[in-house]
């Protein structure tokens, strides 16, 4: 019998000075044995891999999938799923500008609600104006566009069973990965419950994408070619 009822990736690109401390703080959260955490090493150029090596005997709960090269966020997490065992799963970030235990508090979700067709997903609070802007422009065009409601897509954490993940066809390999799960739990209607989190600045390295204004026209435009090819496929 499967003993892991949980488990959670995440995506990480060289970010060899958080890993000690998304590990750390997941030790301090994880008070059960039906949790796992897949690190997905993305085709970090840095320290990582020797890192995680050195690391992970000393937390049982986690494990290491090695990406040789770098295809996209997504295409890591993707990656990631595949290897998980657990009857729900989902993704967070490694840049500990989400809480791990934001999935904690979403797991508590999922387990009052007691049902299978459910996405758990995080709601931002206390950023900056212009990411609030952005964020709000962009779930305006994709709700019309998509003809569901959909906003903060970009949130963390996203867990959802099992299920949903099956259902999966052609799901993109970048950023647009949270597009595509928030729409499809939407059209097989997953209850979706959202839950407040803070999204604090990082306290190492830089943003892989969100480098500033020009980083977010390039998403944009990315997020856009993606939404239109998306909405014609499904039709």
């Amino acid at each position: 019998m499967n003993s892991i009822k949980f488990s959670i990736v995440i995506p990480s690109f060289n970010e060899e000075k958080n890993i000690p401390l998304i590990l750390e703080r997941f030790k301090q959260v994880i008070n059960r044995n039906d949790i796992e955490v897949i690190i997905v090493d993305n085709g970090s150029t840095d320290n990582s891999e020797k890192v995680l090596k050195e690391l992970l005997p000393r937390y049982t709960f986690a494990k290491m999938l090695k990406i040789e090269e770098n295809k996209g966020y997504g295409y890591g997490i993707i990656r990631g799923l595949e290897q998980s065992q657990g009857d729900y799963i989902g993704w967070t970030h490694a840049d500990m500008q989400t809480d791990p235990n934001d999935v904690i508090n979403a797991i508590k979700i999922i387990e009052q609600e007691n049902i299978k067709k459910v996405l758990v997903k995080g709601t931002r609070k206390k950023r900056a104006l212009c990411d609030e802007f952005f964020t709000f422009g962009m779930g305006c065009f994709e709700s019309l566009l998509m003809g569901k409601f959909l906003w903060d897509i970009n949130a963390q954490p996203n867990i959802f069973s099992r299920e949903l993940f099956d259902n999966w066809q052609n799901p993109p390999n970048d950023f647009a990965l949270d597009l595509f799960t928030f729409y499809i739990a939407k059209k097989y209607q997953y209850k979706i419950i959202r839950f407040p989190v803070l999204f604090p600045k990082r306290i190492y390295g830089t943003s892989n994408w969100n480098t500033g204004f020009k980083s977010k026209i390039k998403f944009i435009k990315r997020t856009l070619n993606y939404s239109f090819n998306l909405k014609k496929r499904l039709k």
